[in-house]
């Protein structure tokens, strides 16, 4: 069976839980505790897993597998149906622009460690840190709700009315965006996309609440 070493309330993890609902592939839930003694994935037994210290890792056989995008894009190649890229080049070129914008442009700037570190090690305030993510998820998110405009291509999700690569990173990310009350009235088009997917099993099973290590 599938591992996944993971942590209810990381982004990452949350896009490839969704995958795996998606494509109905049973796996075993590996806790990876981001702050408990320190943060659990500092630890030796987790470097030897990661390298890098982040989650997820997805665990195949003796293979293991990392960053949240490439874990997808593997479990999309392996199990094929239902698929998270469509079939014309334009369209898999559309959805990864969308995926990597929030994955590489939004979330890199609000994760834990960056918030950790403006906290401890720039000697920002908490007021500071909160604004600091705000700023860059409202942003990132008026860019995501202008690719969408701009495309014509959004129905019920991202592309189309199927869910896609781009919709597993959308909903994890407006669950931060909530969670640090973010301003989300600039984006109605992404909180709809963002409300369908959340009446999905698929996504909502997902959820971080639903997660057994969750707090």
């Amino acid at each position: 069976m599938l591992k996944l070493y993971n942590y209810f309330r990381s982004s990452a993890a949350y896009r490839v839980r969704i995958a795996l609902n998606l494509k109905g592939l049973p796996y075993e839930y590996c806790a990876v505790h981001l702050t408990r003694d320190g943060g659990e994935q500092l630890g030796a037994a987790y470097r030897a897993i990661s390298p890098d210290a982040v989650v997820p890792t997805l665990q195949d056989g003796d293979a293991f597998i990392q960053q949240s995008l490439a874990i997808c894009e593997y479990l999309d190649e392996l199990h094929p149906e239902p698929p998270l890229l469509p079939g014309s080049a334009l369209d898999r070129a559309h959805v990864r622009a969308l995926a990597l914008t929030i994955a590489c442009e939004i979330h890199p700037l609000n994760n834990l460690r960056v918030l950790k570190y403006l906290k401890h090690s720039v000697g920002a305030s908490e007021d500071a840190k909160t604004a600091w993510y705000q700023h860059w998820v409202e942003q990132g998110l008026a860019s995501v709700e202008a690719m969408l405009a701009r495309s014509g291509k959004a129905g019920r999700h991202c592309l189309g009315d199927l869910p896609t690569l781009a919709d597993l990173c959308l909903v994890p990310q407006i669950f931060n965006a909530q969670r640090f009350d973010c301003r989300l009235d600039h984006v109605p088009q992404v909180m709809r996309i963002y409300e369908h997917c959340m009446a999905l099993d698929a996504f909502a099973n997902a959820a971080p609440a639903r997660q057994p290590d969750a707090e």
